[in-house]
């Protein structure tokens, strides 16, 4: 899995290098890390890297909850769960 770097800010650059982060995040693809009184406060992201993490977290949510119903026998043949989605998109179209 990718990792994002990260770089440390006070909070003082946020208002006074605000362009200069959001470039920073967008093309470096950092994360930068805003301070307040030296403890961790903040952190800003490229829009396209939330978009990213956020999907990531979502997949391991999905796959955490089938990892569950394979732990506690809640499966079915792959056949008839196949069966089953045709079914559903020949009902949508």
């Amino acid at each position: 899995m990718l990792a994002v770097q990260e770089v440390i800010r006070p909070s003082a650059d946020l208002r006074n290098h605000y362009n200069e982060i959001s470039k920073q995040c967008r093309e470096n693809k950092e994360a930068v890390i805003i301070t307040v009184n030296g403890r961790g406060d903040t952190v800003s992201l490229s829009y396209e890297e939330y978009k990213r993490m956020k999907a990531r977290i979502e997949l391991l949510e999905i796959l955490a909850e089938a990892d569950e119903d394979v732990k506690f026998g809640r499966v079915a043949p792959i056949k008839d769960t196949f069966d089953d989605l045709r079914k559903l998109l020949k009902e949508e179209t």
